[in-house]
């Protein structure tokens, strides 16, 4: 039982550290995030910006769950898990949204690849998980139905 608490103490004060670093030098923190891709206004531009010329193909693998019907397109809850081995990015596209790229999650190794978010949907739509493991991409797509439009529809 120590020993765990131990492990979970070296875990806070790490991550700890590494906000610490992230205040104290903002640029160098947010020197991999994807600026391109998530200022793209098209999918396609998005995923290429994100992923360079490699598009990915469906996997059974990628498990998305996000509901078949949105009544408030403003809070969309959507989980993307997978138990693939060598996952390094869990991406998820909002097809027709002005900025399709809605979120990416970097994945540590050793953690488990499974994320949850609320994003935002204008309308209806395809939603994209893409699932970065050992080099390749690989996808799941489910149509979420919008009823009241949350990007400012």
């Amino acid at each position: 039982m120590s020993m765990n608490r131990r492990s979970l103490i070296k875990a806070v004060l790490a991550g700890g550290a590494l906000m610490g670093v992230g205040v104290l030098l903002p640029r160098a923190a947010m020197a991999a995030w994807a600026s391109k891709a998530f200022e793209a206004t098209e999918q396609g531009t998005a995923m290429k910006a994100l992923f360079g010329g490699e598009m990915p193909v469906a996997s059974a693998d990628v498990v998305l769950d996000a509901p078949d019907i949105a009544e408030n397109g403003a809070v969309v809850p959507v989980s993307v898990s997978t138990e693939m081995a060598g996952v390094e990015s869990i991406s998820i596209f909002i097809e027709n949204n002005p900025a399709p790229l809605a979120a990416q999650f970097v994945i540590p190794e050793g953690t488990a690849a499974d994320v949850s978010t609320r994003v935002r949907m204008g309308k209806t739509t395809n939603v994209t998980a893409v699932v970065k493991a050992d080099g390749k991409l690989y996808s799941a797509t489910k149509e979420v139905k919008v009823t009241i439009g949350g990007c400012g529809g």
